[in-house]
């Protein structure tokens, strides 16, 4: 299946599905390549980290966007208040879709928007965003270590990232960092494999899945 034909056909399934058509006619001029959105990510991430972002007048771009949007990146990040995601790259409204939870893990609801951004919004990079420090991660960590589960739901954070914090657990290094960056490494893996939208959309390469941690101090991100 080519690339035109992946994107119609999924179009026309989520139309069924109640999709509004709206939504899909946003999109009328071919996406940036994966490889530009990245650059363009990185490029954003150098202003902000250098202090040096672009000024920009955001309500002439909202009053812009008001009718559809065409994001050029997804990113799955984390729920922390330190890591505003359209700051921290140096973006405006519409330019990123943006999914967080704490931890940046997948789930169900997750998945789905991220195959919406892909499928109707076109959006061709896919960027799983950790960062150091992470409290989702430490819980994690210490649940592995003490087998003492957190109150109420918050235990659900731990257990979903317990995978990567076993896997790096008696790897040199420091191991809130380590698990850290395994986190986003799974995470970015079952994008890739994940049935039928995003594995076929990686197949064809109509979107490449990258992950990335920030440093809460420098305000950088590095590809991992």
């Amino acid at each position: 299946m080519n690339r035109k034909t992946f994107l119609m056909s999924t179009s026309t399934g989520l139309l069924a599905a109640g999709v509004p058509s709206d939504s899909l006619a946003a999109n009328a001029d071919p996406p940036m390549s994966a490889a530009a959105a990245l650059k363009n990510l990185m490029a954003g991430n150098t202003r902000f980290s250098s202090d040096q972002p672009i000024p920009r007048r955001f309500m002439n771009r909202v009053r812009q966007i008001a009718s559809g949007q065409s994001p050029f990146a997804t990113v799955l990040g984390c729920a922390d208040s330190r890591v505003p995601v359209e700051t921290i790259f140096d973006h405006e409204p519409g330019d990123i879709f943006t999914v967080r939870l704490a931890g940046n893990f997948i789930t169900d609801a997750i998945l789905g928007s991220i195959e919406y951004a892909v499928a109707v919004l076109k959006s061709p990079l896919i960027m799983v965003l950790g960062h150091t420090s992470c409290g989702a991660v430490k819980a994690a960590v210490d649940f592995v270590k003490t087998g003492k589960p957190l109150p109420g739901h918050m235990q659900s954070l731990a257990a979903a990232i317990e995978p990567a914090a076993k896997a790096v657990q008696h790897n040199p290094g420091d191991w809130l960092h380590n698990a850290v960056v395994e986190n986003v490494r799974l995470n970015a893996q079952q994008l890739r494999s994940s049935t039928p939208i995003l594995a076929e959309a990686v197949r064809t390469n109509t979107v490449d899945v990258v992950g990335a941690v920030y440093d809460l101090g420098s305000g950088k991100v590095t590809v991992v």
